[in-house]
């Protein structure tokens, strides 16, 4: 029996025995002499202290409503296996960010006051939330001699339906990342083309992003005109502040000290025209570009396509 943990064993007015479970422990069974995990059952049934009662009068066998226990047992499961998920997924995040820390660090000096790069990737890790040990440590990392060789490179092609699609990248092999996002972009019917096949239609712009809750429309556009930005779009979730990619430290940080830290601060390819596609081809490029979000070298990943919020609600709803 787990130590740490309370079992009680009683009986009712008819002398049947009944077990207590507080906690989470190992549950003994009188008639079979055999052990249940109590820790499953108590996190399926969400309480604490639930009889398991005889089956009958004269039964010598124990009924634990099993329906109830597993239903109660898978949805403990679906929890687990999307925080599992989620945490994954923002390991994933911190190791993406603390890789464009090292090597902006790399680059140039590892002080962020004299360094706009390092300055930039560090503001946008603790908008993420990411410790302060991890980003110590990718500084760290930078200036040791066993250091890996990453380089910033740049894919450019066509996904399905004629849709533009650019791709960051910062690997230590060249050949494994464009293997990996050529037969990516080939699996869903697209293309890589030549550098700058794509990107001429896209302007590289820094992106800064509040909550809606950091203030009011008209607040946010004062803001921004006072640090220097270019424009302001606002809806119901956030605002998303837009400045030139040159501007993105001064600006980023004079809203820092208006508004206070960002949820992120980002340079991006801005699309100069969007593509609307229809419910199949937003499937395949939604798939498409979440494969290499997860590809662990690929850094960011943009587009100009555009779906109607009816087909978005069917996909998402999938």
């Amino acid at each position: 029996m787990s130590a740490g943990f309370d079992v009680l064993i009683g009986s009712d007015c008819a002398f049947w025995p009944a077990i207590w479970i507080f906690g989470g422990a190992s549950v003994y069974n009188p008639p079979s002499h055999s052990f249940v995990d109590g820790i499953e059952i108590v996190r399926a049934l969400g309480r604490k202290g639930r009889a398991v009662e005889p089956a009958g009068s004269g039964s010598r066998r124990w009924r634990s409503t099993r329906e109830e226990v597993m239903a109660g047992h898978s949805q403990f499961k679906n929890i687990m296996y999307r925080k599992g998920a989620q945490d994954a997924k923002r390991s994933k995040l911190f190791s993406k960010l603390a890789r464009e820390i090292t090597v902006a660090a790399k680059v140039g000096a590892p002080d962020p006051n004299m360094n706009a790069a390092l300055r930039l990737a560090i503001q946008n890790a603790r908008a993420q939330n990411m410790p302060k040990d991890n980003i110590e440590r990718a500084i760290k990392k930078s200036m040791g001699a066993d250091a890996s060789n990453y380089e910033s490179i740049r894919y450019e092609g066509y996904g399905p339906g004629g849709v533009a699609v650019i791709v960051e990248a910062l690997t230590d092999n060249r050949n494994r990342t464009a293997s990996q996002v050529r037969a990516t972009f080939s699996k869903y019917g697209g293309a890589l083309g030549e550098t700058g096949s794509v990107s001429f239609s896209f302007d590289r712009v820094g992106e800064i992003t509040y909550p809606a809750s950091a203030g009011d429309a008209d607040a946010m556009l004062e803001a921004a005109i006072e640090a220097g930005a270019d424009d302001v779009q606002s809806s119901e979730e956030n605002h998303v502040v837009t400045c030139a990619f040159e501007a993105i430290g001064e600006v980023s940080s004079a809203l820092a000290e208006a508004l206070g830290e960002a949820e992120a601060v980002n340079v991006v390819w801005k699309p100069q025209n969007t593509i609307e596609v229809d419910e199949d081809k937003a499937n395949s490029l939604m798939r498409m570009i979440n494969i290499l979000e997860d590809d662990e070298d690929v850094q960011n990943v943009f587009s100009n396509f555009e779906v109607s919020e009816e087909v978005m609600a069917k996909l998402t709803a999938a």
